[in-house]
């Protein structure tokens, strides 16, 4: 055996490997000067395995592997051609035998069918690479971020109720994307899953993107086409479990391969899935090779991570657990691996984005693993979103009870790189979509629902939204049927989406609201203490000294003369108004805000505002014209 296939085995049982996606599965190879396919995979306590597919009428014993080290089998056909399907015979040590697909099968078949597909990668010729070379000179912490969260099988369909392939809906999303001033597309998993209520999060097929809307090369149009059009990719990414499918990775070789071996540990009791076995290098080099395969494959712009928090603790969902060797509840391999994998994606590509689902208050999820963090770029705000969901299904009446949740986020809004996540679990399993999580009568939703996104935009963090958010969906999400577009042939649907459109661009043109998301001198309160009359004003300032005044007005109340403190002199003027009649608001007219000097809220100015009912509305003080010159 060659000494650099060798050494490559070597690295992926230590768990260094970063690429074994290229040495094993099915690729193309010639023996003896002949063209073929060799297959390999990774099965070390199997008592044989062979080959069986297509082009050998699925018998068992024609293409029997050797077991070359380090448990990896291998074998080469001469028959074998492109677009074949094809299984692992697994027979098992208590003489027992399965079928199993290939681990690091680039293609599946379409279900029921469970087998893999010989699939070519290469060909492809991209045509994307100024996107990537702007991209790899970002600072993505100083740049905005707006992120459209969807599922890609509902959010549009054909006339005729069927799916678009991947390079189909970018044709009809990516204009889309454009127009309402999204930065980034967060798609649900698309690695293979057999199960469509699992949304992709139980996955059998890490290496795959599912059939059910095209073959690879039409994902690669996809991510291309965005990229084109200056949009980011994300795809969530679900590192923490997989199902108990029997083709799948499920007790892989007879034995407990890919996952825990000890019984008490290696299901989630509440998903009824398996648990990898992070502390096992062949596990480590399998999972972080896959986040580098799509980076790389794929030109995928960055990983959501999910279920991070199920990753770091021992007990999460179980009441009895055995503890690390400390006797503590953290997951101690896991967390080794995810400052592993972070380590792995930063090397290959410095832009990257990496985003942990982390529910808890486990500290340093976005911090260098070389000061004691987890080495992710970002972290969704989950905190928030749970305050504020909270805080905005009150009636207004009984808000000022819960003023805490307006501001308790601003005691670690810095702590962590956060991403404000509004996303799809929000909105389903019975927990109402946004609209209807606000309270009163039909337009005091809608006014409701305006200024919580106009909070949003100013709060420090970056931004997601799932799709139909963005114009109001009545009902829940149902992964089984595209969005209600229909709603927009009403009027106050049609407001809200033009709402949305205008408030995204508004944050794109406005780099006081995203330059200086990492760092206290970003933000400043004026007024955090209002529980009474349920407002709360605070300034947004950019790296140059740029800024915004937002005001929120979460009560349906007009409210004049209001006074609040002002940095500087001068005239400050609403620049943005979530009250305006075309959106659907009062349209309460907003004056021109004179600075006085008479000191508040420890400012050296103040001036008297009116603030318009459930609105949220951006000031920014006014530049004095430029005094023209006598021309020479």
């Amino acid at each position: 055996m060659e000494q650099t296939l060798h050494n490559a085995f070597k690295r992926f049982s230590l768990g260094d490997e970063l690429r074994a996606y290229t040495f094993l599965g099915c690729h193309a190879a010639e023996r003896d000067g002949v063209h073929g396919y060799v297959f390999r995979v990774w099965a070390p306590r199997a008592q044989g395995v062979s080959v069986t597919g297509d082009w050998n009428f699925w018998n068992t014993e024609d293409l029997p592997m050797t077991l070359v080290e380090y448990g990896i089998w291998e074998a080469f056909s001469a028959y074998a051609r492109e677009g074949d399907a094809y299984k692992f015979y697994i027979r098992r040590r208590d003489g027992s035998a399965v079928y199993k697909s290939d681990p690091y099968a680039f293609r599946n078949c379409a279900l029921p069918d469970t087998s893999s597909r010989i699939c070519t990668l290469d060909g492809y010729t991209w045509g994307d690479a100024d996107y990537r070379r702007k991209q790899g000179k970002r600072k993505l912490l100083n740049c905005p971020m707006n992120i459209y969260e969807m599922h890609f099988g509902s959010w549009r369909r054909k006339p005729d109720g069927s799916l678009y392939t991947y390079d189909e809906l970018a044709d009809e999303l990516v204009p889309y994307l454009k127009d309402m001033g999204y930065t980034h597309i967060e798609l649900m998993p698309l690695s293979e899953y057999p199960y469509e209520p699992s949304w992709g999060y139980q996955v059998t097929g890490y290496y795959a993107p599912t059939f059910r809307y095209g073959e690879p090369k039409q994902l690669m149009r996809f991510v291309d086409k965005c990229h084109e059009a200056g949009i980011g990719v994300l795809l969530d990414w679900v590192p923490a479990h997989f199902p108990k499918d029997e083709n799948g990775l499920y007790e892989f070789d007879g034995t407990c391969c890919y996952e825990l071996e000890d019984p008490l540990m290696n299901e989630h009791p509440d998903w009824t899935t398996r648990i990898f076995d992070f502390g096992k290098g062949e596990v480590q080099s399998f999972l972080i090779s896959n986040a580098v395969y799509w980076l790389e494959q794929y030109h995928i712009d960055g990983l959501r991570v999910d279920a991070v928090a199920a990753m770091l603790y021992l007990d999460y969902g179980r009441r009895e657990y055995h503890p690390n060797k400390f006797g503590g509840k953290e997951n101690l391999e896991a967390i080794a691996f995810l400052r592993k994998l972070n380590r792995a994606v930063f090397s290959v590509r410095r832009s990257a984005i990496t985003a942990a689902e982390e529910s808890t208050a486990f500290p340093l999820v976005t911090k260098p693993d070389y000061d004691g963090g987890l080495g992710f770029l970002f972290k969704w705000n989950m905190g928030w979103m749970n305050d504020m969901l909270h805080y905005m299904s009150l009636d207004p009446l009984f808000r000022k009870g819960s003023h805490n949740d307006l501001t308790f986020s601003m005691t670690y809004a810095y702590s962590e790189n956060f991403i404000l996540p509004l996303s799809h679990d929000e909105v389903v399993h019975g927990k109402c979509s946004l609209i209807n999580k606000m309270p009163g009568e039909y337009d005091d939703k809608f006014s409701n629902l305006r200024v919580f996104y106009g909070f949003m935009m100013g709060h420090p963090g970056k931004k997601l939204s799932f799709m139909g958010n963005e114009f109001a969906q009545f009902i829940e999400w149902n992964y089984a049927q595209q969005l209600d577009w229909l709603l927009l042939d009403y009027e106050r649907h049609r407001q809200m989406q033009d709402y949305v459109r205008d408030l995204n661009h508004f944050y794109l043109d406005h780099s006081s609201l995203w330059n200086n998301d990492s760092d206290w001198n970003g933000f400043q309160w004026i007024s955090a203490d209002d529980r009474d009359n349920s407002v709360i004003a605070f300034r947004r300032i950019d790296r140059r000294g740029c800024e915004l005044i937002v005001i929120c007005n979460f009560c349906p109340v007009t409210r004049t003369d209001y006074r609040l403190g002002l940095p500087k002199p001068g005239e400050y003027e609403a620049v943005f108004n979530s009250d305006e009649v075309r959106y659907g608001g009062k349209g309460t007219e907003l004056p021109v805000v004179t600075a006085e000097k008479e000191p508040l809220h420890g400012l050296p100015f103040s001036g008297s505002f009116t603030l318009a009912p459930l609105s949220v509305a951006f000031y920014r003080k006014k530049t004095a014209p430029r005094k023209k010159t006598a021309k020479s």
